[in-house]
């Protein structure tokens, strides 16, 4: 470990806001406990007793990361207004949680249900197409949870400290405290990660444009750089942009509930009704997403200068605030990574737990053996995803979250349809996933794991998010083999109530 540029005021600050999440993480053990913690109820989902509040700073805590708050700001560094997609993402979102989520809640609550595999099985009795869901969950969760340790890794960098050390301590700790105080911990220390996260960027956009001369500089001086740039950078929309925005914002909204963090954290919550209202308050993260945002463009006007645009928004705090709140600014993001990599560790150990190992391997284990089991794949997981940081390119674990969305997208309808009708056989849906995730797999990585393909249609070229795309496939093969087995006789299994 390097400290030639050691910032240690920042790094004190660091430290102690680190230091205090983690005795948090530990304390949660206790926090809103039942009589015992020897039960995925409990550990996985804190005893489904989560109300309007902590739902609220739980989901918004895993839905909004430390690699979005890193990411969103580099990106718009990086293309303009392109890089704004995930604010319409994050309005659309709202309506689907509200008409689709509580009903999944009820189901899960009525019968015990703590994963979408669990969901999917009880509604077409089906163990291959829950063994798909499950799997499709746990490919897409992994490399999710290895992009919160980009971040991580990022302001620790900026911190003036190199080398292996620091993110392996700082991942012994999460995995530590997840493995001990389950959902509660993250559920926790997300009321001191958003409040820091609203005091850092609420600050800064009311300071940096301050000391750069307004806004009105901030986006003449990104608009300059744009232009010198050239392509397809600027600070408006190109019209060849506006479909891909579009698509890219729709089917994003379409996956994000899908993953097993937001559901877990949906799944957590006491009732209905209190999902209901998140899906009406969440969208309070929308505002703060939008001011994140325009830290890309501040940058330009500070004359920041980076050799990769995941450094952005470290350099520009480093650049205009007393190192004092560097400390604090980079703690926020850091802490804001333990939030979402520990809430997608649980839900990816519950999966594995509730629709691998008791599916396939211990159908009779009981409820302590199903939360030990849970906590042990808690720890592989998130060991999985440091092997990824530590042992390979970050950019392996970017291009595979590229493929995230597409492919978490492909199990929507299993998981959705379910809950307004019985039409779709569990043949066909499974049929529409594998086309699906084929079809999708082979075009991106065919064009170098681009989430955007040109299609031509009639001389004309249309630029898709090809997750969507996969997505309509998905469905129309669902409903076609569907069709055909029903035509030859083959009717629903019974579901569950």
């Amino acid at each position: 470990m390097s400290t030639a540029d050691l910032d240690v005021t920042a790094l004190a600050v660091f430290v102690f806001f680190f230091l205090l999440v983690t005795v948090m993480g530990f304390m949660a053990a206790r926090w809103k406990r039942g009589e015992t913690m020897a039960n995925l109820d409990e550990w996985g989902l804190g005893g489904r007793q989560f109300g309007t509040w902590i739902t609220w700073f739980l989901v918004g805590g895993d839905f909004y990361t430390a690699y979005t708050v890193i990411a969103v700001p580099a990106l718009v560094y990086a293309v303009g207004a392109y890089g704004f997609f995930a604010l319409p993402y994050t309005i659309i979102v709202y309506p689907i949680v509200f008409a689709i989520m509580p009903r999944i809640w009820a189901v899960a609550h009525r019968n015990g249900y703590v994963t979408a595999g669990d969901i999917v099985h009880g509604a077409y009795r089906s163990r291959a197409l829950e063994l798909a869901v499950a799997v499709t969950g746990l490919v897409a969760t992994m490399p999710y949870i290895a992009l919160q340790l980009v971040g991580m890794e990022v302001v620790i960098k900026a911190l003036g400290l190199t080398g292996e050390l620091p993110l392996i301590a700082a991942f012994l700790i999460l995995a530590f405290y997840t493995y001990s105080s389950g959902i509660r911990a993250p559920a926790l220390i997300a009321f001191v990660k958003d409040i820091m996260i609203y005091i850092v960027v609420l600050t800064a956009v009311i300071v940096v444009p301050s000391k750069l001369g307004g806004y009105g500089h901030v986006f003449a001086a990104a608009d300059a750089a744009f232009t010198a740039k050239g392509g397809a950078t600027g600070l408006i929309l190109k019209p060849a942009q506006m479909l891909p925005f579009a698509t890219l914002a729709l089917g994003s909204a379409l996956a994000a509930f899908m993953y097993p963090h937001t559901m877990t954290g949906v799944l957590a919550s006491r009732s209905a009704d209190t999902v209901r209202k998140n899906a009406i308050y969440l969208p309070a993260y929308t505002i703060l997403l939008g001011l994140i945002a325009l830290l890309g463009y501040m940058a330009y006007a500070a004359g920041i200068k980076v050799s990769t645009p995941n450094d952005v928004v470290p350099a520009l705090f480093h650049a205009l605030f007393p190192s004092w709140f560097t400390g604090f600014a980079f703690a926020a993001i850091a802490i804001g990574a333990l939030v979402p990599a520990a809430v997608m560790s649980i839900g990816a150990s519950n999966l594995f737990t509730r629709n691998v190992w008791k599916a396939y391997v211990n159908p009779n284990i009981d409820h302590a053996g199903e939360a030990k089991v849970a906590k042990i794949v808690s720890l592989l997981v998130k060991l999985g995803a440091l092997a990824v940081i530590l042992f390979m390119p970050t950019q392996f674990a970017l291009d595979l979250q590229l493929l995230g969305g597409l492919v978490i997208l492909q199990v929507f309808p299993s998981i959705v349809f379910g809950l307004f009708g019985r039409f779709y056989l569990a043949g066909g849906l499974l049929a529409g996933w594998a086309v699906g995730i084929c079809w999708g797999g082979w075009v991106v990585f065919g064009d170098g794991l681009k989430p955007v393909h040109t299609f031509i249609l009639g001389g004309a070229s249309y630029s898709i998010y090809v997750g969507l795309v996969a997505l309509a496939l998905n469905i129309a093969v669902a409903t076609l083999v569907t069709i055909g087995l029903r035509s030859v006789g083959v009717k629903q299994v019974a579901a569950a109530g």
